[in-house]
């Protein structure tokens, strides 16, 4: 295992570990509402320092992005964190959250981490490398058609300003396909397209901690990333499509006719 993704590896099950010894005392936790549907608690921004900490002892000039701390400037490298994906779920209980770890030489993608702590489950993909779940070799499905297929999403819930055109999306996807799931987890969507477990996924506004290191899991298992305009501008806007690559075509097609100028 390349030494960078040792320490992402080791950031992200400490992190998993302090959120699960949480899980214990959810009611006793101090809640922030840090915007309208957005909430954090002092367990995201302890996993937040908990992950710093041990990626500062081993690389202090990189630099970070995290959620709750935000930028800190660094050499080349820039380590993208979610210390706590899912604080909504975690919240009341749902076991669907997970730690989420990237990293960035430039603008390059390089690494990729996404820790289930409640199911043990350690997603992990290198740049050339592969992508693996619990040291397990994983590929994207090969399903090719929306018939029987299983969809990942998320509810653009933050705002309504993206309501309407979400709701095109999801009845032209829903029309055809097996299902669609919104579980709460952007991370541990993408992990689940890498993994074979959903067929594609799409997602209106999410933020680039969020998706960095479930781009390059997919990526890195055979499927396709691209925003709504079909490009890789995903970690600036926000809009994301994944999937095998067929699915991610069908998808694709599906939802664009109900993309306004502003998401694209």
């Amino acid at each position: 295992m390349h030494p960078m993704l040792n320490i992402a590896v080791r950031a992200a099950r400490n992190a998993g570990d302090l959120i699960q010894r949480s899980s214990q005392n959810i009611e006793k936790l101090t809640i922030d509402q840090k915007s309208r549907n957005d909430y954090a608690s002092e367990v995201d921004r302890a996993a937040e320092q908990e992950i710093i900490k041990v990626i500062r002892a081993a690389f202090p000039d990189h630099g970070i992005l995290a959620e709750e701390s935000g930028e800190h400037k660094g050499n080349d490298y820039t380590w993208i964190i979610d210390p706590l994906d899912g604080t909504t779920n975690f919240l009341h209980g749902f076991p669907q959250y997970a730690v989420s770890i990237a990293l960035k030489n430039k603008n390059k993608l390089e690494l990729g981490v996404i820790y289930d702590p409640s199911r043990d489950e350690l997603f992990t993909a290198e740049r050339g490398g592969g992508a693996m779940l619990n040291n397990r070799k994983i590929r994207v499905t090969k399903q090719s058609s929306m018939r029987g297929a299983l969809i990942g999403t998320g509810f653009p819930f933050k705002t309504m300003e993206n309501i309407e055109p979400y709701l095109g999306m999801f009845k032209a996807v829903c029309a055809d396909s097996a299902g669609i799931r919104r579980a709460g987890a952007a991370a541990l969507d993408m992990a689940y397209v890498a993994c074979g477990r959903l067929d594609a996924y799409w997602e209106i506004g999410v933020k680039e901690w969020d998706i960095a290191a479930g781009v390059l899991l997919v990526q890195e298992a055979g499927g396709v990333a691209t925003d709504f305009s079909f490009n890789d501008k995903y970690l600036q806007s926000g809009n994301i499509i994944v999937g095998n690559p067929k699915m991610h075509q069908l998808m694709y097609h599906a939802i664009e006719p109900h993309v306004p100028a502003r998401l694209k």
